[in-house]
């Protein structure tokens, strides 16, 4: 069986990409270059919510993933989402993101009626959803980025 795991960060930095790359960094994946899919979870495929990434191998290799990501200039708040749901009897699953300037309520609001729509798009009976929401507040004078990430697998080699 597959694993993806869930990761999330947070920061702030002088620079928008600054506060990007420090919030990969919270969440344990800052060494690797992220290939965004959309949303769908292979059959027979466990999701772990981990917090932040073990090794997931060398530098520089490429990792598939989900991303929910904000970035504001303070002052302000920031806020990221991923909800997931998976089908009954190891079946195919569905993740859903939202981000954006807003606090984490309205996210997580946001992440569960967006994950409602995409489960009746679909012919699955689906078990309980599973939420993780990451939120920060934005100083002014910096960038801040919020993010949670659903990582497929370990790393592979780009060349």
């Amino acid at each position: 069986m597959s694993l993806i795991r869930v990761v999330w960060g947070s920061a702030s930095a002088p620079t928008e990409m600054a506060s990007y790359d420090a919030a990969l960094a919270a969440a344990g994946v800052e060494n690797y270059n992220l290939v965004s899919v959309s949303s769908v979870i292979p059959a027979a495929t466990a999701v772990e919510a981990v917090g932040t990434a073990p090794d997931l191998g060398p530098a520089g290799e490429r990792l598939t993933v989900v991303e929910a990501r904000a970035t504001t200039a303070g002052p302000g708040q920031v806020s990221a989402a991923l909800a997931w749901s998976q089908a009954v009897d190891d079946g195919p699953g569905l993740f859903y993101e939202v981000a954006g300037e807003t606090d984490a309520n309205d996210v997580d609001r946001r992440v569960h009626e967006g994950l409602r729509a995409g489960q009746e798009l679909r012919d699955w009976e689906f078990t309980e959803p599973n939420v993780v929401v990451e939120s920060e507040q934005a100083e002014s004078g910096t960038y801040t980025t919020a993010l949670v990430l659903a990582v497929y697998g370990d790393s592979e080699p780009i060349c």
